[in-house]
């Protein structure tokens, strides 16, 4: 008979699992995380320094010579290039013509969708739609609208109005191309900020009521700076994926009439697959990386003030 002083017998001591040690937990994290950082190395990191090594180069794939370096003359040759400071000058007029429609129309509509009415979520659910269907589809029904006999010029006709040639003047096929990416950026746009609506304490607008504020201050002052992080990352990505616009005036214009929608990123493509110069076209597209990272810096600074 064991005293109390006495260990009980090893097989009646509680079993305990094994404690991974520190270095194994760790390694398994590493697994866990090594196919995205593959993917991100492999397909995002490499390309992205080899362009950097091309647009030092006179590269064309169809040369049996292969990348030869110039320094930086492919950059040098840009600031004396009128053809690109065109296109930088269409895509930054691009971008401002899309991005405060997409801002502020958004934010209206999250407004209104914040509200509980009924069908409140057939009203959120049809302003997304167009933001899951590709971009390259949508192009195609508004290059039917925007037609001789398409939808616009038979609304017009049926108003008593003259027809216009969207897409073939000057004056309106840049403002034409803004407006169908304004159509589909909005319904993203409107997720994002009424999330981020959805996420600003009640509590904030009942004291603002109690303190006297009405409708318009508590959105300055309440609503505004409750939105601020949203309302950056919504600015960002928007500058991101407008000043890379390619699809839509693809479809739309193929960079016409005159040059007057081609984008830096339409311009890029022609120069790297119709004219087989990749050099120049890296260089060029590493110039737009910097205009996209200025746009973007000024434009959350300007949000960043005001709000």
């Amino acid at each position: 008979m064991a005293t109390l002083t006495e260990a009980p017998p090893r097989s009646a001591r509680p079993h305990r699992a094994p404690v991974p040690r520190r270095s194994s937990r760790r390694w398994a994290g590493l697994l866990f995380v090594l196919p995205a950082a593959l993917y991100l190395i492999v397909f995002q990191l490499v390309p992205v320094l080899y362009g950097l090594v091309l647009s030092f180069t006179r590269y064309s794939p169809l040369s049996r010579s292969g990348p030869q370096p110039v320094g930086a003359d492919n950059y040098a040759r840009l600031l004396d290039d009128p053809e690109f400071g065109q296109a930088l000058l269409v895509t930054g007029k691009y971008v401002a013509l899309v991005l405060p429609c997409t801002v502020v129309i958004a934010l209206g509509l999250a407004l209104l969708a914040k509200q509980s009415f009924r069908g409140v979520g057939l009203f959120r659910s049809a302003l997304y739609v167009p933001h899951i269907v590709s971009l390259t589809a949508v192009s195609m029904v508004w290059l039917w609208m925007y037609s001789q006999h398409g939808l616009f010029n038979e609304i017009l006709a049926g108003l008593g109005l003259s027809e216009q040639s969207w897409l073939l003047e000057e004056g309106s096929a840049l403002n034409a191309a803004a407006a169908m990416r304004i159509w589909k950026a909005l319904g993203a746009n409107m997720v994002l900020l009424l999330a981020g609506l959805q996420a600003i304490p009640s509590v904030l607008y009942e004291a603002a009521r109690v303190d006297g504020a009405g409708g318009w201050h508590a959105f300055r002052h309440v609503t505004l700076p409750g939105l601020r992080p949203m309302l950056t990352y919504v600015i960002a990505m928007d500058i991101v994926f407008l000043a890379q616009g390619f699809a839509e005036i693809y479809v739309l214009t193929r960079g016409g009439p005159l040059g007057s929608t081609t984008t830096v990123n339409y311009l890029i493509y022609t120069e790297a697959f119709q004219y087989n110069r990749f050099g120049s076209a890296s260089a060029m597209a590493f110039v737009l990386f910097a205009f996209i990272i200025a746009f973007s810096f000024l434009a959350i600074r300007g949000v960043g003030r005001r709000s």
